[in-house]
């Protein structure tokens, strides 16, 4: 639990070498047309301006590639020497042109040999698999000698929307198919003694992303293996819903000592995701060094993909199975949108008209009516067991010692308030509650982190990483963010609400899966992001992608109820769930049949006036 970077070799990339021995590098990646040098060398000096390691451009075919060379030496031609990286879908005769020209080429194990995937089920013998194998592996090599011979690293990405049919067919649309369509290729590499690569492997849903670069580790370990990472939350979204779900997911990693480099992919523009992603990566490494924390991992816990953890069901609010629950301790009259916290914290006692919300005050203020409960400290334990409230609260710190709680072994009535005491956060907090399984106290807790933030992206990357790291790994009876220093009390709570929406735990508004864009994307998509969100925020109960191209679009949405898919210059193709149900649209009638299209399978709700 301790903070440590896990150990890999080190990899070239142009001058700026990758590697646990060297900074954690961040980067994004361009979404003007690679044909376009002028504007794709005036953002590659904006993304390197904003503090990039690392720029990378979509090169669909020969010619895309080599004016990444060009693009790449005008750029030095201005002592910009940022390097850059080709990202290949589809054709490999890029990527042998991209070899020669770029300090990076990234290859999709997807798609780079096999065909592009149709969500076809495919059977193969056991010999016709070694076949597809081998097929692999005689595509690779002159892939690789030209790489050698250039000096030219390689990411091989896979995206959980773009794993072949292949993959699919054998391992589902999986962790372990996307951990095993990357070994397939990595094991080709290791053969052929290439060692300057670079691994990826990202999801949109922070669950499946995290749990799969988890395996990838123990996959490589088993093989002796100990290539660098590359993090990232696929179609993040924008604003404070792609920060906090990037937070959350790279953060989960970053804490384990996971990465080497990170995107926070947003749909923005591509110099806007530098801040955040050096935000993320200063906090996390900020613990370096920090005081040792005892314990470990409860008995039967699995790290690579945990289990929620046991606790009782308090009250019929908590606990149990229910859905986390949030805490502020804002006051009521401070909301003016429409999500609320589960409960108030009130200092000064309930008020008198306590309407519909429930307040939590302290015990030497409790008065016994129905929607408040008593909060309790550890000194005041006698206390709480002697009080009859249906719903009592303890507040603990993390490092409090398990047997000062033994004596509510089996209260049913009492919930545990965590606060940490450790510059690492979630580690502290993550120890107690392991203890506290490996004890048998199943109280269910709520973890309270505050922080003295008033800037809403520092706020949203700490709170997301921190809290995230414990809903992802299976702690997940409630949060409670507090940060006294911050004017807007709506923004607290929605924060709260995004982190629990980010970790898969608790919808409470429309999930926007959309794409940051690049080369590929045909159309406006920022504007048009914002567009479906004016039409769309309001169905709090789907999921709804927004993508620029095909390439991981279908795939990468593919737990989306609908889907926006840019198909062409100014055409869109909708989607429901994975099938295209409306092709090659212009792009000026593409909202209304989305909405028409929402309609007609009786998912769409009338909006508030």
């Amino acid at each position: 639990m301790n903070y440590k970077r896990r150990t890999t070799i080190s990899v070239a990339i142009g001058d700026t070498p990758l590697g646990s021995d060297y900074p954690i590098r961040v980067q994004s990646m361009t979404n003007t047309s690679t044909n376009d040098i002028e504007a794709s060398v005036a953002q590659c000096r904006r993304i390197a301006d904003a503090g990039a390691d690392y720029v990378r451009l979509t090169a669909q075919g020969v010619r895309e590639a080599d004016n990444i060379g060009e693009i790449r030496s005008r750029l030095r031609a201005e002592g910009c020497m940022v390097p850059l990286v080709a990202d290949i879908h589809f054709n490999p005769k890029a990527a042998f042109e991209a070899a020669q020209k770029t300090d990076k080429v990234r290859i999709n194990p997807g798609n780079f040999v096999d065909a592009a995937r149709t969500f076809k089920k495919l059977t193969y013998t056991d010999e016709e698999y070694r076949q597809e194998l081998q097929r692999i592996h005689d595509a690779l090599v002159p892939f690789i000698a030209l790489c050698r011979e250039h000096h030219t690293a390689v990411r091989l990405g896979v995206n959980h929307g773009s794993l072949s049919d292949r993959i699919m067919s054998r391992y589902g649309d999986t962790p372990a198919g996307m951990v095993e369509s990357v070994m397939e290729f990595l094991r080709v590499f290791v053969a052929e003694n290439f060692l300057n690569v670079v691994i990826s492997i990202k999801a949109s849903n922070t669950v499946v992303m995290v749990e799969t670069v988890r395996r990838l580790v123990r996959a490589m370990d088993a093989e002796d293996m100990h290539f660098p990472l590359h993090l990232g939350v696929t179609e993040a979204g924008d604003g404070e819903d792609g920060r906090i779900k990037s937070a959350v997911g790279i953060g989960t990693l970053l804490a384990e000592g996971l990465g080497d480099t990170i995107r926070v992919s947003l749909s923005e523009e591509p110099e806007a995701e530098i801040p955040v992603a050096r935000k993320l990566v200063d906090y996390i490494t900020s613990r370096a060094g920090h005081k040792p924390i005892e314990g470990g991992f409860s008995k039967g816990y699995d790290p690579v993909c945990p289990q929620r953890r046991v606790t009782n069901k308090v009250a019929g609010v908590m606990g149990g199975r229910m859905k986390p629950i949030v805490i502020a301790d804002v006051a009521p009259e401070a909301l003016n949108g429409k999500m609320r916290p589960d409960f108030f914290f009130a200092a000064n006692g309930c008020p008198d008209d306590c309407g519909n919300d429930r307040y939590i005050v302290p015990q030497a203020l409790y008065k016994g009516c129905a929607n408040e409960s008593p909060l309790f400290t550890l000194a005041e334990i006698e206390a709480l067991q002697a009080c009859k409230a249906p719903l009592k609260w303890l507040v603990v710190s993390d490092d409090v010692a398990i047997e000062k709680l033994e004596p509510l072994r089996g209260d049913t009535a009492t919930a545990l308030i965590v606060e940490p005491t450790n510059v690492n956060v979630p580690a502290g907090e993550q120890a107690l509650l392991h203890a506290l399984t490996d004890a048998g106290i199943t109280l269910p807790a709520v973890i309270k982190n505050t922080y003295s933030d008033t800037d809403d992206e520092w706020l949203q990357v700490k709170a997301g990483a921190d809290f995230g790291t414990l809903l992802l790994n299976g702690f997940s009876d409630g949060i409670w963010l507090s940060a006294p220093g911050f004017a807007d009390a709506d923004r607290v709570v929605r924060y709260e609400l995004g982190i629990l929406q980010a970790s898969r735990l608790r919808m409470s508004k429309t999930e926007f899966i959309s794409c940051p864009g690049c080369g590929r994307t045909l159309y406006d998509l920022q504007t048009t992001v914002k567009r479906v969100k004016e039409a769309t925020s309001h169905l709090s109960h789907l999921k709804i992608g927004i993508m620029g191209c095909i390439v991981n679009g279908p795939g990468e949405m593919a737990d989306a109820d609908y889907g926006y898919v840019g198909a062409a210059a100014g055409k869109i193709s909708l989607y429901k769930n994975k099938e295209c149900v409306e092709r090659n649209i212009p792009e000026a009638e593409a909202i209304p049949r989305l909405i028409a299209l929402i309609k007609a399978n009786g998912d769409w709700i009338e909006p508030e006036a």
